[in-house]
């Protein structure tokens, strides 16, 4: 069954809901591919997740990886979805479990560019984020360190923020 993160599309300064579905298929031919309208910076951070995950102690899925940015009609650009990715690959492994303890994935808006050690960069959009978790009901909201106090800006909303995604999975 597909692992599911919510996050979102920046469209000017409007944020509108992106789910990141992450459908790991063991066997087969190993590969990965993102679909979803992805510009050439989304279709690049598979490699950067990948390598995030590998050197934050975590094993990358074997098997067919398919990454699909819900709707499809909305074009996906820059590294935003990288967070998101990363932690649908280790719901999708069975490496981490959502809801279990801190913060619920299943209802979180998660954003974050990772670099290829881990550690997790600022990404543009972190105020309309949080607007946008508000609006749909959201309680948290998952960011980079740097976009903290831009998303805790918004009042009812939880904002957690992580250096790195080893940091990002403790919270979880």
């Amino acid at each position: 069954m597909p692992a599911r993160v919510q996050s979102f599309v920046l469209t000017g300064i409007d944020a509108s809901p992106c789910e990141v579905e992450i459908d790991v298929a063991p066997g087969g031919m190993p590969g990965e591919r993102i679909v979803g309208l992805p510009d050439a910076a989304v279709r690049e951070s598979i490699e950067r997740v990948k390598s995030a995950i590998a050197n934050s102690g975590y094993a990358f899925p074997m098997g067919r990886v398919v990454v699909n940015l819900a709707p499809a009609d909305l074009r996906k650009e820059g590294p935003v979805y990288d967070l998101p990715m990363a932690l649908g690959l280790l719901l999708a492994s069975g490496s981490l479990r959502a809801g279990e303890g801190g913060i619920d994935l299943r209802r979180a808006v998660v954003a974050g560019e990772l670099a290829l050690d881990g550690r997790l960069r600022p990404v543009r959009g972190a105020l309309s984020a949080a607007l946008l978790a508000r609006a749909r009901g959201a309680p948290s909201i998952i960011v980079p360190e740097e976009n903290a106090r831009e998303a805790a800006v918004v009042a009812g909303v939880n904002v957690y923020s992580a250096r790195t995604l080893a940091e990002a999975v403790g919270k979880i």
